[in-house]
């Protein structure tokens, strides 16, 4: 990640545009899954359960 910081720009700005970018990259969640040691089972179950979520969300976009 990467902010270009201006002559005028106030550092209260750039840190709020710096982790609005970090958070829209998933980097944040990406650090706290990886921040403990999760099993091969509980992979596949956190994946299993996130690809649920996803199909789950596609159908009920798909009923409007």
């Amino acid at each position: 990640m990467e902010i270009t910081l201006g002559e005028n720009d106030r550092l209260d700005w750039v840190l709020k545009k710096f982790r609005r970018q970090i958070t829209r990259a998933g980097l944040f969640q990406d650090l706290k899954r990886k921040r403990f040691y999760e099993s091969r089972a509980a992979q596949r179950r956190r994946k299993d359960k996130s690809a649920a979520r996803r199909k789950a969300k596609a159908a009920r976009r798909r009923e409007h």
